[in-house]
């Protein structure tokens, strides 16, 4: 027994600080498996603790008592990380309207709370949602239908723009919202075929994507993927970005030809579609939703090869650019391409005289928020980048916008580029926000008059 309790009290000595170090980050993404449930289990624990050493007698020694103070700090961490967070949200929503109107059309962010977001779309806060397996787990297609039209109904009795509602679904190991929607394969599986196959059969996979995403009221796809497909096994630590399986082929000719016709299928039903990874993760080893990653290859080697299906895509369609969070280093070696000013307006708008909208991959990754995210916002914000995504953990919204808010309260935001991307936003999804809006509509007339069994999400 004696010894049982050596190990119980080495096991809390140990723990202790570990319980302490998540409760005080309590909001951060990495512990978003501990919110709700998991933060009341760790306050009960914390205080069960607490309560048997003081029962045990454990606390008259030196060493116990420092152990009862130990196990008090989790709850009181996390109270004072609570009430932090509860600032900084006071803060953003407490905005004036002009600082709403000024920033809040740069923000897209996902949701788990519909109340939540629904306030951030009647104020102005945001410009766009973004939906994916949670806001369809255990529902119906219907519901989430109706949940979209509703947000786009409070944006249009606010007097203020239809939102931009995005989903992300490439194909493949990529389908966020199938099932319920219909599960299509990767482009990939098609870049073996002859090129009029490989056209016809991209842009039906297009057509059907856009059609059942148009159908739910969303107007921009995150997809296609045109970063090159790299060697087998060269990114041994990828494992989230899984850029070897996304990836549509390693010769640029084969991904412009796959890719140019899903967008013309995309774009054909009213859905926006969004090219990514610029300037392309397929040579990088690092895996950004963790780690800073460095793509060091010259700009003229570049130029011949990963960049030409972005430069042939974008030439011929409306499709937004998303620009990843990887440093080119032959151009920008101190910050990632998302926030490089010399990257998205050196590059992208006056090389190659994109105009179109240009986005941020999402903001809660590790290459951008595990180091100062309020300095990439600011020089996101001023380098010409026009949405800036906040997808995976959408409370998160609230610190990224406070920094754009305190930025723009210091003087440190650009006015004019504000202006310039405000512009092209308005610009760039003007069609497709009003063809959803109207499809979603229109299906909603259809289900009131003539009820089917919708499918339900898995």
């Amino acid at each position: 027994m004696q010894f049982l309790n050596r190990i119980a009290l080495s096991l809390l000595w140990i723990v202790a600080p570990l319980a302490a170090f998540a409760a005080a980050n309590k909001n951060d993404p990495y512990l978003l498996v501990l919110r709700g449930a998991g933060n009341a289990a760790l306050v009960v624990a914390s205080i069960v603790v607490v309560i048997t050493l003081l029962r045990t007698g454990r606390w008259r020694s030196t060493a116990g008592k420092l152990l009862v103070i130990l196990w008090c700090l989790p709850p009181l961490l996390m109270a004072a990380a609570h009430v932090r967070f509860e600032l900084r949200k006071h803060e953003v929503l407490t905005a004036s309207a002009a600082e709403a109107r000024q920033l809040g059309p740069h923000f897209m962010v996902g949701y788990s709370s519909f109340p939540e977001v629904a306030r951030l779309a009647e104020q102005g806060l945001i410009g766009g949602v973004y939906v994916t397996r949670h806001n369809i787990r255990g529902r119906t297609v219907e519901a989430l239908r109706a949940e979209i039209a509703a947000l786009q109904d409070k944006r249009r009795a606010a007097g203020l723009s239809p939102l931009v509602v995005a989903a992300d679904q490439e194909g493949g190991i990529v389908g966020h919202l199938a099932p319920p929607l219909t599960k299509v394969p990767a482009l990939a599986t098609l870049a073996g075929l002859a090129p009029d196959d490989q056209q016809a059969k991209a842009e039906e996979f297009g057509r059907i994507h856009g059609r059942e995403l148009a159908g739910l009221g969303v107007n921009l796809n995150l997809a296609p993927v045109l970063d090159l497909k790299p060697p087998p096994r060269r990114n041994r630590l990828d494992f989230h970005t899984l850029i070897g399986q996304r990836a549509i082929a390693a010769d640029p000719a084969v991904v412009s030809t796959i890719a140019s016709a899903y967008v013309r299928g995309l774009e054909d039903t009213g859905v926006g579609a969004t090219l990514k990874h610029f300037p392309g993760i397929g040579r990088v080893r690092d895996d950004t939703h963790h780690f800073s990653a460095n793509l060091d290859t010259p700009v003229a080697e570049l130029e011949a090869t990963d960049w030409l299906p972005f430069r042939e895509v974008l030439s011929h369609s409306r499709s937004a650019l998303m620009v990843g969070h990887v440093t080119l280093t032959a151009v920008d070696p101190d910050r990632a391409a998302s926030h490089s000013k010399r990257v998205v307006q050196g590059i992208i708008r006056d090389k190659w005289n994109y105009q179109g909208v240009v986005m941020t991959d999402d903001l809660v990754m590790g290459a951008i928020y595990q180091n100062d995210v309020c300095k990439a916002v600011v020089e996101a914000i001023n380098g010409g980048v026009d949405l800036l995504l906040v997808a995976y953990d959408g409370v998160q919204f609230y610190r990224v916008f406070a920094c754009a808010l305190d930025g723009s309260r210091r003087g440190k935001l650009d006015a004019a580029m504000l202006r310039a991307s405000q512009t092209r936003l308005e610009r760039g999804f003007a069609v497709e926000q009003a063809r959803a809006v109207s499809l979603t509509k229109s299906t909603r007339e259809t289900t009131r008059t003539a009820p089917r069994a919708m499918a339900r999400g898995g």
